[in-house]
């Protein structure tokens, strides 16, 4: 059986037509350089973006590589692309407020198309005493939360937290360890493997 839902979303409704990012329907006829420029303001418009992310939405839309390329050229020129700058922002955004560990912010700055280098760089501003003072924090305001569990439960749950934010396992288990034994947690109670470094 042939569907004849083409066209149409899940609910029945018309697909709406392709449109740029302030929900205007595409001009065929546009310049495609005007069309690159159109697509990295409105995206700037809203948030920081970097090179690959507006690279990306200009493809998108049909914009040729080479328009793209220039268009971006002259942003990053004027300095409205500027990935070190993104990144460094990012960084520092995302280890204070979500308390993401350097390996995290590494992954997640590749992720968005920053090149490796520029990446690394950025990661580095974290030096690895703030890094662990943030896995101490995390701990300590997730710790009061595991009382009810018993010392391998609550060992699992705030290792598991360090480990989806990034932090090397080494790291999160001393962190832990300390935190359980700080909260009364006898040694013994731990998992062998747990308490070696």
């Amino acid at each position: 059986m042939v569907s004849t839902n083409a066209g149409r979303s899940r609910r029945g409704r018309p697909d709406p037509p392709e449109s740029d990012d302030h929900g205007r329907e595409p001009d065929p006829d546009a310049d495609p350089e005007s069309v690159a420029r159109r697509v990295a303001l409105n995206r700037l418009s809203v948030a920081p973006q970097t090179r690959a992310q507006l690279d990306a939405a200009m493809a998108r839309k049909g914009v040729p590589e080479e328009v793209r390329d220039s268009v971006l050229d002259r942003f990053a020129d004027v300095g409205l692309v500027d990935d070190p700058a993104y990144a460094r922002a990012w960084v520092e955004s995302r280890h204070t407020g979500r308390g993401l560990a350097r390996r995290a912010l590494g992954y997640e700055l590749r992720k968005r198309g920053v090149e490796p280098k520029v990446a690394d760089e950025a990661v580095e501003t974290v030096d690895p005493e703030q890094e662990e003072a943030t896995a101490r924090a995390l701990v300590a305001a997730r710790l009061p939360s595991t009382r009810r569990l018993d010392p391998v439960a609550r060992t699992r749950r705030l290792a598991g937290m360090l480990a989806r934010k990034g932090y090397p396992p080494g790291l999160a288990f001393r962190v832990v360890r300390e935190a359980l034994e700080s909260d009364g947690v006898d040694g013994m109670d731990l998992p062998e493997d747990f308490l070696a470094d």
